[in-house]
């Protein structure tokens, strides 16, 4: 139910014990000591007794829901403009006290339907003000060359809030399940106290360097690399904690420090505007589209189709996150090393079309199979999520075009999370709907937008690919530096050399194109001998 230090607080939907509690089978207690006529429903916790329970639950869930994703939109732009340390803070609070509150529902005996969904919906909006917070702070600290595995190691909180949120929510819930409220509450609140004391926003607060958030060889919608336009523009790439800049600070040391002009905050069309921003977040509608139908829905389907009991089936379904730490990981490390996020993303998503369909199919043919599946399926399926939610919301909202401005992480983060957010509150009510009519449709839900995903980020796919062959230029063939040229640093992706010559030329070739590669800014050059493409009349690189 929440996320830790630097963490945004999460919403663990009603779970299936939880309902269990609300809405028991009272006959299994023996009679009813009231005499009244209805033995079934003597014990259940009113508004919840009748027989529409289940869509009073859906209404409790979707009332968080689209307070969330509403609220999202709204809490990057707020997010920019307050201390982070005190918006996150406050945040933090505000969700312990709502959480609370659902729960003392219990001790107070309030059984008024409104009483809940008014405390869903502001929890909602308060905990919005986690997410684009957390995203924001830790993309201050880290730069784009291992932002993909330090974003993915980090954001295996969110799997690990949410087992300890089953697990500390269980502990209380056939006793007194309003303590499974409270005491998260009690937690996240305590930690937004520890937050407000100790969270550090930025390096240079602490009088470390920043980090660079472009390297060298990073080039601009227009194929101009970042050296090219300025060569004096070029950084160290070592992180928050590195002293390599030591010379230019030395450079104006002999002068007094002038408080550099505070960027202006940037606008909500202004952050659409950035590319790749609208591409990925439609991405993500349908990714946490599936993510979240699984955290929803997939307790039940285990009990339906496997046949195990409620606490079996809710202790199994953690694999499903489990394999989202593992993928969080795996896609941030893979991300970093090719420079291909959205190519990470797509492959991640394309591999996990095919494992839904095994999954529904052979997944439950015995424990081993579909523990491995679980993971299986998790990883590929939240991969995707967590690398679009923090390392791709980071390079993002420190895009080149922002011309250094990091006054747009928050409000970027708010944008693709909150559209997210619209596929997490859909993704349950299609599942709802569609259920009744067989489990098999649900997945065939489920694998259609996970391909509408993949094909959302096709045309940043696309661009990737053309960089790693190398951008298009006015001139036929390409030029590099020869043996003969002075040592030099090399460039950070040196693997995209390789991709070049053995991967993408043959390609080229066989589909008779022409490419042009522009020589990359001599700061990066690893020294590699000249060569032109076409080559001539003999086999293209690759043994094509």
């Amino acid at each position: 139910m929440g996320r830790g230090v630097l963490t945004a607080p999460r919403f663990h939907p009603l779970s299936l014990s939880l309902q269990s509690q609300l809405h028991p089978n009272c006959s299994a207690l023996g009679p009813n000591p009231h005499n009244d006529s209805n033995s079934t429903t003597w014990c259940s916790w009113a508004p919840f007794d009748g027989d529409n329970y289940k869509e009073l639950f859906g209404a409790l869930d979707n009332a968080f829901l689209v307070a969330y994703a509403i609220g999202m939109f709204i809490s990057g732009i707020f997010g920019e403009r307050l201390p982070l340390r005190y918006y996150l803070s406050g945040g933090m609070v505000l969700s312990g006290l709502f959480t609370s509150l659902f729960g003392l529902g219990y001790f107070w005996d309030i059984h008024v339907l409104w009483y809940f969904i008014i405390v869903q919906v502001c929890n909602g909006l308060v905990q919005t003000t986690g997410w684009p917070a957390v995203v924001a702070c830790v993309g201050n600290w880290f730069g784009k060359g291992k932002r993909g595995l330090i974003m993915g190691i980090w954001n295996s909180h969110t799997s690990v809030g949410n087992i300890l949120g089953s697990l500390i929510a269980g502990a209380w819930v056939s006793s007194a399940w309003g303590l499974s409220f409270v005491v998260p509450g009690i937690i996240i609140t305590a930690v937004g106290i520890i937050c407000f004391f100790f969270l550090v926003e930025y390096p240079e607060d602490v009088d470390c360097s920043p980090p660079l958030h472009h390297t060298a060889c990073d080039e601009d919608p227009g194929g101009v690399t970042t050296s090219e336009k300025d060569p004096e523009a070029v950084t160290s790439n070592e992180g928050p904690l590195s002293l390599s800049g030591q010379s230019s600070v030395d450079h104006h040391s002999s002068s007094p420090k002038e408080p550099a002009e505070e960027p202006e905050a940037i606008s909500f069309l202004g952050a659409l505007r950035i590319p790749g921003v609208v591409e990925f977040s439609l991405c993500l509608l349908f990714a946490k589209l599936v993510s979240y139908t699984f955290l929803y829905w997939l307790p039940l389907y285990i009990v339906n189709v496997a046949h195990f009991g409620a606490k079996e089936a809710g202790d199994l379904s953690t694999l499903f996150d489990v394999g989202g730490i593992l993928g969080g990981i795996f896609a941030g490390l893979i991300s970093d090393y090719t420079g291909g996020r959205a190519t990470t993303c797509c492959v991640m998503l394309v591999v996990a079309a095919p494992m839904l369909f095994l999954y529904n199919h052979v997944g439950q043919n015995g424990i081993g199979t579909s523990i491995a599946m679980l993971i299986i399926c998790g990883s590929l399926v939240n991969g995707p999520y967590a690398l679009i939610t923090t390392a791709v919301s980071a390079d993002l909202g420190t895009h080149e075009s922002l011309k250094g401005n990091a006054k747009a992480l928050s409000t970027v983060t708010a944008i693709i999370d909150g559209t997210g957010s619209v596929g997490a509150a859909l993704g349950p009510l299609l599942a709802g709907l569609i259920s009744p009519t067989g489990w098999n449709n649900v997945f065939y839900m489920l694998i259609a937008a996970d391909v509408l995903a993949c094909l959302l980020l096709a045309r940043v796919v696309v661009k990737e690919a053309r960089g790693w062959c190398g951008p298009m230029a006015r001139q036929r063939g390409y030029v590099v530096t020869s043996l003969g040229q002075p040592p030099v640093p090399p460039c950070p992706n040196t693997v995209l050399v390789l991709l070049q010559k053995d991967v993408c030329y043959p390609l080229l070739s066989l589909l008779h194109l022409r490419v042009g590669v522009a020589a990359p800014p001599a700061r990066c050059l690893a020294p590699v001998a000249t060569e032109t493409f076409p080559p001539p009349a003999k086999a293209a690189p690759g043994g094509f």
